[in-house]
């Protein structure tokens, strides 16, 4: 992919971006800031300071809190026109990641370096507004999650997560669900068994069918 094509990419993406001088717009596109990482990749790790402010051009990146006791929860995903609002607190606090990112599927993404995403903060009001428009919109989001953790029951939030998906065939195991609900594999595999019994979905190896989306719709709206 060659500089003038991650150049459109990323004013398409990134419009709050597209009112700088295109001497500006240049600087912030060198060789070394694209980076290509496969699906898998750990992009960045709790405890580590931040390098930069990730702008995602291809992919998405799943960002996950640990417990101490090993379980985890999907606090929410960065796709293609969004970013981190872990990585802009870090920047903006002088902290460390408190949780970790990992690529989802293959990865292209622009890293701002530190000192260009200080000067756009103050400089740039377009890329500040959306700096602190995806605070708005993730606390919002974190808010929902924070609800649903504490007071729907643990089948509601799995059907809720089957649907999410928007697929009839969803190729993913029991696992990568329990991940993202924060719950561990064996009673979520419980819970499938229980919504195949009712004929809502049917179980494959890696894979799940929906085969009553209604009754799922029902058991998600309960």
């Amino acid at each position: 992919m060659n500089a003038t094509v991650d150049r459109e990419k990323m004013l398409n993406l990134y419009p709050a971006l597209s009112g700088l001088p295109a001497d500006r717009v240049a600087a912030l596109l060198p060789p070394q800031a694209i980076m290509h990482l496969p699906a898998g990749t750990q992009v960045f790790a709790e405890h580590q300071p931040c390098q930069g402010f990730p702008l995602l051009l291809e992919g998405t990146i799943k960002v996950i809190k640990q417990a101490a006791s090993g379980r985890e929860l999907m606090l929410y995903r960065v796709a293609p026109g969004g970013s981190c609002i872990i990585s802009s607190s870090c920047l903006l606090g002088h902290t460390d990641y408190n949780a970790r990112g990992i690529a989802e599927t293959p990865l292209t993404l622009l890293v701002l370096p530190v000192g260009a995403f200080a000067a756009l903060m103050v400089e740039h009001p377009p890329f500040r507004d959306f700096v602190f428009h995806l605070f708005a919109d993730r606390i919002g989001e974190l808010m929902q999650l924070v609800e649903e953790v504490a007071f729907a029951r643990l089948d509601q939030r799995l059907a809720k997560l089957i649907l999410a998906r928007n697929e009839t065939v969803l190729a993913v195991t029991h696992q990568q669900l329990a991940d993202e609900l924060g719950s561990v594999r064996e009673i979520v595999s419980r819970l499938l068994k229980g919504f195949a019994a009712q004929g809502l979905v049917t179980l494959g190896r890696e894979q799940l069918t929906i085969t009553d989306r209604a009754g799922l719709q029902k058991l998600a709206a309960v």
